[in-house]
């Protein structure tokens, strides 16, 4: 009977062994796309964006009442914030640099419709305000995307210098 347990227990530590072989790791994929929505390449609307863009549709309410933007550009070496006000359509140069942005289209109450395809604004009020910016350094485009006043922080640009915030949008 000694004998059949020892041959058991046996048995049972060589099975253990041999179940508990280690596995081997798998090398994680490697990706370019900094969220989710990049990884199954679908286009997202709030930065970066290269293919697929959607349409941007500003009504008429929208752009006759809204003329310029309110950016807030912070200088992370001197720890200092300066406003600027700019006209929506044009291009500003940030003085003593080598930035150059381009505004384009305002969205007081940014939504996207139409089965995911229209970007548009829902109201004429400043609920969920986004401007859509292109950002050159030397001439080279270093971010493409929206800004949200109210959510600073989804899809930034990303700058070892300078910070680029959507503060307001400004009737004209």
């Amino acid at each position: 009977m000694r004998k059949k347990f020892v041959f058991i227990a046996v048995i049972l530590v060589i099975a253990t062994f041999a179940g508990c072989k280690k596995k081997e790791e798998q090398p994680v994929p490697k990706t370019s796309a900094p969220h989710a929505l990049a990884q199954k390449n679908i286009p997202s609307p709030h930065g970066n964006i290269q293919k697929g863009e959607r349409k941007v549709v500003v009504p008429d309410a929208v752009k006759s009442q809204w003329k310029k933007v309110r950016f807030i550009i912070e200088d992370k070496i001197a720890k200092k914030n300066t406003e600027y006000d700019v006209q929506i359509g044009s291009e500003f140069k940030l003085p003593g640099t080598a930035l150059k942005i381009v505004v384009g289209e305002f969205i007081p109450d940014f939504k996207i419709i139409d089965n995911e395809t229209v970007i548009t604004s829902a109201s004429n009020e400043p609920k969920n305000p986004a401007v859509k910016v292109e950002v050159f350094e030397n001439s080279k485009s270093i971010f493409k995307g929206w800004l949200y006043s109210k959510f600073p922080d989804i899809h930034p640009l990303v700058h070892e210098k300078y910070g680029l915030y959507l503060k307001e949008g400004i009737k004209g």
